[in-house]
């Protein structure tokens, strides 16, 4: 781990703890090497490094391009963030994730491609399912609780609210699925994905 991102990996990981009550179920179903084609359901602006710090690794996530600016620059490539157009991801975007992840490189990825606006599972978007048809990775879908309450979207400030992690069991893609093209077919395995994903309940 990269001392930028050990830094910025240790301050969410105790503030998380000591704000949100921070947890993980499931922790040994983690898939820790990759490749990996990490999927969540989409609760707030803090999901992404909630999800991170569960790995004891570093893991790739998804940044919005815009945010690649001034220090950003410098910020969001420290703490292996891939800038994408969330309106309109573009195919180089796209094929720059997929080659992290056949490099062997665990990626964060939300299905759902915005925040949720009521708390409640959004449906998935087929660039997912393209992603991981043509990667071919093991998909770890995780469920995220607690996080809209903590930060709900349209809200600058976070409060202090439980949030919990769980870790469902791996999906691996079938043959069919490996050979998916075109949009309806890689709406399929995005939805299967969320479902897998919107089963995953507290215990």
């Amino acid at each position: 781990m990269r001392t930028p991102y050990w830094l910025g990996y240790t301050l969410f990981k105790s503030a998380a703890r000591s704000f949100f009550n921070y947890r993980v179920i499931g922790q040994e179903k983690l898939i820790q090497q990759g490749p990996v084609l990490i999927a969540a359901n989409h609760e707030s602006f803090l999901d992404p490094p909630l999800v991170g710090i569960a790995y004891d690794d570093d893991v790739y996530y998804l940044a919005r391009k815009t945010l690649f600016r001034g220090p950003g620059k410098l910020i969001y490539p420290a703490w292996n963030s891939i800038p994408i157009d969330q309106e309109s991801p573009d195919m180089s975007s796209l094929k720059n994730i997929i080659q992290i992840i056949k490099s062997g490189e665990r990626v964060i990825v939300f299905p759902e491609g915005s925040r949720t606006l009521d708390g409640e599972i959004q449906p998935g978007l087929p660039g997912v399912g393209l992603i991981a048809a043509k990667s071919k990775a093991i998909i770890q879908p995780i469920r995220i609780f607690g996080a809209y309450d903590a930060l709900p979207r349209g809200k600058a400030l976070p409060r202090m609210n439980s949030v919990t992690i769980v870790v469902g069991d791996p999906i691996e893609l079938t043959p069919e699925e490996k050979k998916a093209k075109g949009r309806e077919q890689y709406q399929a395995i995005s939805d299967r994905i969320m479902s897998t994903i919107a089963q995953i309940q507290l215990p």
